[in-house]
């Protein structure tokens, strides 16, 4: 059944559904018409067997006189007086004064009426019904029995049940055909969006299914196939994106690399210049890395495979390898890197936290202002770990989907995956990511949770303040702050992504 096509599949219900319910009305109505034939002859008899009780308590009349006067019919109908013993006294011809009654049936007779069914009658070949009453003639108590045939009933019955066994399978048949065709009416719009589904491609995804007018159950569907199929031509466009940008992020850092190898080899050149070839070099690479390292971290996450060991990790700590980590890069530039706040203890994956932070310095020092600042926020059962720069804010819909894949940037001027790697890592730690503008500039922050070991805040010591504090700092001062501008390398450092 379950391999038959849904239309037909429907079409047998209802003609099952129907064939049932016909033939329950049909059992009823027959069962109705059998019991009302019954009752019409019960009452037909107990009329006869009251119009024969007077004439035949008179002396000197008897059932045969009374044959074909109106009170007995001539034919079927028959009449007989017995003895309370069961002994015949009268008896209509065509009974040939044969007994209707047993001894037994006639003793209960004198007692009161009663009606018995025989299968057939002396002198007829049909089935008959019998009532017997007691009346008393010259004080005498006898026994008046009428009877009549059942055929006529009989006959009745058997061509309503004729033509309900004919009748009934037409009716089902007819309604199964009526059931297939208003099914397929109603599977008409199912059809022609299988047509429509058909069609559609990876290289047109803006096709959609056709609704139908009415506001039922298959426009509904319709319509959120034609959402679900939104999101897929979305998702197609992003990946499309993805992959155009990865491309693109790729082929920057190899050709620059390329283009110094091919210089450094073209003729000799003095160690020096090869020194700086070779960091510029190691720079690409390290680019690469990173990007390689993006692109495997999101690949991990998609597919549910995405490795977490979270470890209880000092946030002054992490600032510091962070800071370490772009001193290189902005030694050149006037802008600085600074660090406001380090305390805490959060527990999460290190090298996870690490990059992140990472990305967002990394963006925030391409697409800011001449000052980042790094700081440490508690919120509860959270840290959030702030990335401020001094940029001219982010777009609306930066804000909004600045947290997904190489999403264009605030000046239109490329793509990345750092605020990205950023979503993925907060969700994986059991944290949360955002962008936000604020006074002065834009905020990037990710909040992980904190370290349930954590110890209470007046007895932590910042690794950062002991890392950053100059010679004439008193140990006692707030914020910690670089000994100098951090500087921003002007060429590799513009060139991180997002």
């Amino acid at each position: 059944m379950r391999r038959l096509p849904i239309r037909l599949r429907l079409a047998i219900f209802f003609a099952a559904a129907a064939a049932v319910l016909l033939t329950t009305v049909a059992a009823f109505g027959y069962l109705r018409l059998s019991s009302g034939l019954s009752q019409d002859l019960d009452r037909e008899l107990r009329q006869r067997a009251q119009d024969l009780i007077v004439p035949v308590s008179r002396p000197g009349t008897s059932l045969e006189d009374l044959a074909g006067t109106g009170f007995i019919e001539r034919g079927e109908s028959f009449a007989e007086i017995v003895s309370p013993t069961g002994r015949t006294l009268e008896a209509t011809s065509t009974l040939h004064g044969e007994p209707l009654l047993s001894p037994a049936e006639s003793g209960r007779a004198a007692e009161g009426t009663i009606t018995l069914d025989r299968d057939s009658a002396p002198g007829l070949d049909e089935p008959a019904r019998l009532l017997a009453t007691p009346f008393t003639r010259h004080g005498r108590h006898l026994v008046l029995v009428v009877g009549d045939t059942r055929e006529n009933g009989l006959e009745t019955l058997r061509r309503v049940r004729t033509q309900l066994l004919v009748g009934l399978p037409l009716l089902v048949f007819l309604t199964l055909l009526g059931a297939y065709a208003v099914a397929g009416a109603a599977l008409r719009p199912v059809e022609a969006m299988r047509r429509r589904a058909a069609e559609l491609t990876a290289g047109d995804p803006s096709l959609r299914l056709p609704i139908p007018p009415a506001a039922d159950e298959i426009a509904r569907l319709g319509l959120t196939l034609n959402e679900l199929l939104a999101r897929v031509e979305l998702t197609l466009e992003r990946e499309r994106t993805f992959v155009a940008h990865a491309s693109h992020e790729l082929r920057t850092p190899l050709a620059l690399l390329r283009t110094q190898l091919e210089l450094a080899v073209r003729r000799p050149r003095p160690a020096p210049e090869l020194v700086e070839a070779i960091r510029s070099a190691q720079a690409e690479v390290d680019r690469l890395q990173r990007l390689a390292e993006d692109l495997l971290l999101l690949a991990q996450a998609a597919e549910g495979q995405l490795a977490v060991h979270p470890d209880d990790v000092s946030v002054d700590a992490v600032f510091a390898d962070v800071r370490s980590r772009f001193l290189a890069a902005v030694s050149e530039t006037g802008g600085s890197l600074e660090i406001e706040r380090g305390e805490g203890v959060v527990r999460v994956d290190r090298d996870q936290l690490h990059q992140a932070l990472t990305n967002l310095v990394a963006n925030a020092l391409e697409h800011g202002g001449s000052v980042v600042r790094l700081d440490a926020r508690p919120l509860g059962d959270r840290v959030e770990l702030v990335v401020k720069d001094q940029g001219q804010g982010l777009a609306p819909d930066l804000l909004e989907h600045g947290m997904e894949r190489f999403v264009r940037d605030r000046a239109s001027t490329g793509a990345g995956l750092g605020l990205a790697i950023v979503a993925t890592i907060a969700e994986a730690n059991g944290g949360t990511a955002g962008l936000r503008n604020v006074e002065g500039g834009a905020e990037a922050w990710i909040a992980v949770p904190v370290s349930p070991a954590q110890p209470a805040a007046a007895e932590q010591t910042s690794h950062l303040d002991r890392l950053l504090a100059p010679p004439h700092r008193s140990s006692g001062s707030g914020s910690a702050r670089s000994p100098g501008s951090v500087r921003r390398g002007a060429g590799r450092a513009r060139r991180s992504h997002r």
